[in-house]
């Protein structure tokens, strides 16, 4: 099951308690204070680790609690650290407080982490509280309790590119075809209802990760349809494949259905429809669908590059101008 959106409690643990105690020893009728300190709760921690990819472990888990302090004890016994509780995500979390309404943090690479929940401070035991007036102090504090929030865990699949397009286009079936993927394909919409991720290899190497991203229609910004799904996970994305279908199921043009895409990416804002565009024009095998790409790139004045996820036609074209764009944006982040 894939999940990509979770909110969950989380508490750091209780400092524990500090000890009142005395010295009780033979022949030492009245022995000094020697109550120990109660130890640190354990801190929530929420970490990035490589190879999770949903938050399917978190969802049926609604409270995080770390453990307690121990209590501390006589004979200057400090009460035991507890340990910190560690829940793993997938990089591409994106950790909100829930409410405050502020970004905690925005785990991007595996190991990053951030403490959700710091534990309470366990309490002095009646020891520290030793003054040269008050030798025998029955003073102690007890633990500090640890820091509780509601927060929200969502995901946003990182991948280098992104199949951007109305539903049915042909993208899972783009992806199955340049990678290992196994998404699911069926001629009806919203056949993908989440990001499907593959490997595109380039001489027994990998060349960049690829994602099937759920259909696009009109009102996506408004979360109709699976929009806001499509537009949270495309923020990610450092390059577009926008795939056009010759002759849409629903008797749209190709045209419209690009400007309808491009639209709902601009309205999203985030800088989204400024990310580099690669056009395709899908099923390239069906009769008269070169004239269909021929008139689109007269309208739109961009080259449109015909693929066939079926007999394999421009598919190595298309990797080219990919892995071209990839290394323009490698070369100015250098």
């Amino acid at each position: 099951m894939f999940v990509d959106r979770v909110s969950i409690y989380v508490k750091g643990g209780d400092g524990g308690s500090g000890c009142v105690s005395f010295r009780r020893e033979k022949y030492i009728p009245k022995g000094g204070p020697n109550g120990g300190d109660g130890g640190d709760g354990g801190d929530v921690i929420i970490r990035a680790v490589e190879g999770t990819d949903s938050l399917a472990n978190i969802v049926n888990r609604k409270h995080w609690r770390a453990d307690s302090g121990g209590a501390g004890m006589g004979d200057n016994c400090h009460g035991k650290k507890a340990h910190d509780l560690v829940i793993a995500v997938p990089p591409g979390t994106l950790i909100l407080d829930r409410d405050r309404g502020n970004i905690l943090k925005d785990l991007t690479l595996p190991n990053d982490q951030v403490v959700v929940a710091f534990g309470g401070r366990g309490g002095k035991g009646n020891r520290f509280f030793t003054t040269s007036i008050n030798r025998a102090p029955r003073e102690f504090q007890p633990g500090i309790p640890g820091e509780e929030k509601h927060i929200s865990l969502e995901l946003k699949v990182i991948a280098d590119v992104g199949l951007v397009g109305k539903p049915n286009a042909g993208k899972s079936t783009l992806l199955s075809r340049l990678s290992r993927a196994h998404p699911e394909i069926a001629s009806y919409p919203f056949t993908t209802k989440h990001p499907n991720l593959g490997q595109v290899m380039i001489g027994g190497e990998r060349a960049f990760i690829l994602a099937d991203l759920p259909g696009l229609i009109e009102g996506a910004h408004q979360g109709i349809g699976l929009g806001h799904e499509f537009l949270r996970h495309v923020e990610r994305t450092l390059v577009i494949i926008h795939v056009l279908e010759p002759f849409p199921m629903d008797q749209t043009t190709p045209l419209a259905n690009y400007h309808s895409i491009r639209n709902e990416l601009d309205l999203h804002g985030k800088d989204t429809i400024l990310k580099p565009e690669i056009i395709v024009l899908s099923k390239s095998e069906l009769t008269d669908s070169d004239l269909v790409r021929k008139e689109l790139e007269k309208e739109l004045g961009k080259e449109i590059i015909a693929i066939s996820a079926v007999t394999g036609q421009g598919l190595a074209t298309m990797i080219q101008a990919v892995t071209r764009e990839l290394k323009k944006i490698k070369n100015l982040d250098e």
